[in-house]
């Protein structure tokens, strides 16, 4: 910066040994000049100019010369782009939103082309992002990678299946399957894999499932606009999670592990997704397709201030206290839970209240509040010999001998006129879990079903707080919730 003539020296260099320059840039703060040459003469041309500035570069006055590799420069070229506002802007826009880092640009005066220099590696997802986003002959691709071939991701495929035409007619859109995996098998196709046919694809041409091997395919194929859908609840798999979103690889998942174990691992992610400008969506990890935490990150970005949240957030304890009558033995109640697969295999699973403490841990953090998975208070519902038993039918025969106190329980709400709820709330900083008592006044009097449902007290929202309630279980719900996540990827890549 303000050593006269450095650029005149280096061109008059250049021209003298008949060297053609493909791209020149120069930034304006005069700190740098980078220009783009054929590989193959890169390290002669290095060697000149060493020579050419040896004096100006011993004293100080130009910096060493280096050589960058492995480029490629990709000109975008229109007569049209010179009436055309915002080209510029879509071109880069497009490029970060696939996590392809511009290493240098030069834009001519006349407006008709714009040259852009990034790694060599990233070329054919440059081309493929950008002729998408310009001309949109096929409208907008996403490239799915499913794991979890399960209830939950059968029926997303099917949703998918049954959207197609809505999404390429309405939305200009097509969702496509390349890759797959459960937990014998895997398989991935970069021209796309059947929806129709996708089991019996899976079963002939899958080989043995392997998620590392899986993630890295995923890593090394590098397509635009790649989404990793995790329909499981599998704890390893979210040890990929990192990996895929610093490849600019976004991802949707009901799984809740992630965000539900150690806050450093949550606030990882988050920053992870924001520094390459991708997505980690998670919406169905509390309430399946109910919009709690869209709307809840709402509240927080308009600058709203939350005061409480309140909520039942275990479609199995819903159905419990809705359906215990007096008269009635809870654990029969808990035995016809069961018997409609409503529980786990073991239904301490349910009752103990650790996926309820997951859920408001979530959204806790989508406070901005820092807690581990200890600062949840739970307030036991199951007595020790309950917990303790050996077996589901000893736990079952131990919830009998405790059935007066359930009862005990039901009939103090029932003389106040009240129902029994459990509760997760958030409020001063704390965050708790516990059987209540409710009145007719208050919002969750009213649950039939296994109906989930929050309140949220803020301060715009504190005399009547904004309430979300519907089915916050089941595969129909959940993977609408995972299918919405992956349309509201499409809007932000669009």
């Amino acid at each position: 910066m303000g050593v006269a003539g450095v650029s005149a020296k280096l061109f008059s260099v250049l021209a003298k040994n008949k060297i053609s320059i493909i791209l020149i840039s120069q930034a304006s703060s005069e700190h740098s000049i980078c220009f783009a040459v054929d590989p193959k003469t890169s390290e002669t041309i290095q060697a000149i100019l060493e020579e050419a500035f040896k004096i100006e570069i011993d004293n100080g006055a130009v910096d060493s010369i280096s050589v960058e590799k492995e480029l490629s420069v990709i000109a975008i070229v229109g007569e049209g782009m010179k009436s055309s506002t915002g080209v510029s802007g879509k071109v880069f826009s497009v490029l970060g939103k696939n996590g392809i880092n511009v290493i240098a640009t030069a834009q001519g005066s006349s407006e008709l082309n714009i040259s852009v220099v990034i790694n060599k590696k990233n070329i054919s997802k440059a081309l493929n992002a950008i002729h998408g986003t310009f001309f949109e002959v096929n409208g907008q691709i996403l490239n799915l990678f499913l794991v979890g071939g399960g209830l939950i991701g059968s029926t997303l495929i099917h949703q998918i299946n049954q959207q197609k035409t809505f999404l390429k007619e309405r939305k200009n859109t097509t969702l496509k399957l390349i890759g797959i995996a459960n937990s014998r098998k895997m398989h991935i196709d970069s021209e796309g894999i059947d929806t129709n046919n996708w089991k019996e694809i899976l079963s002939e041409k899958g080989e043995i499932s392997n998620l590392g091997a899986f993630v890295t395919e995923i890593q090394s194929l590098n397509l635009q606009n790649s989404v990793f859908v995790d329909c499981t609840a599998d704890k390893e798999i979210v040890q990929h999670y990192y990996s895929l979103l610093n490849s600019s690889v976004s991802i949707v998942t009901p799984n809740k592990v992630a965000n539900s174990s150690s806050y450093e691992q949550y606030f990882t992610l988050q920053r992870a997704a924001q520094n390459k400008g991708v997505k980690f969506l998670y919406e169905t990890n509390v309430g399946a397709g109910l919009p709690i935490i869209n709307t809840l990150q709402a509240l927080m970005t308009s600058g709203d201030e939350i005061i409480k949240i309140e909520a039942v957030l275990s479609g199995t304890l819903s159905f419990l206290f809705n359906n215990f009558r007096v008269g009635d033995k809870f654990v029969n109640v808990l035995k016809e839970a069961k018997a409609k697969g409503f529980t786990e295999p073991d239904p301490r699973e349910d009752l103990g209240g650790m996926d309820v403490a997951r859920k408001i841990l979530i959204l806790s953090r989508e406070v901005g509040m820092e807690l581990e998975p200890e600062d949840v208070k739970i307030t036991n519902l199951l007595n020790q010999a309950c917990e303790n038993a050996p077996t589901v039918d000893a736990f079952f025969e131990e919830l009998e001998k405790d059935n007066e106190r359930f009862e005990k329980l039901l009939l103090e709400a029932e003389a106040k006129d009240e129902v029994l709820r459990y509760m997760a709330t958030l409020e001063n900083g704390k965050v708790s879990i516990e059987l209540k008592s409710v009145g007719r006044n208050h919002t969750f009097f009213n649950l039939s079903g296994s109906e989930n449902i929050v309140a949220f007290t803020t301060e715009r929202y504190k005399t009547y707080p904004l309430v979300i309630k519907g089915p916050g279980a089941g595969a129909e719900v959940t993977a609408s919730g995972v299918f919405a996540d992956i349309m509201n990827i499409s809007s932000f890549l669009g």
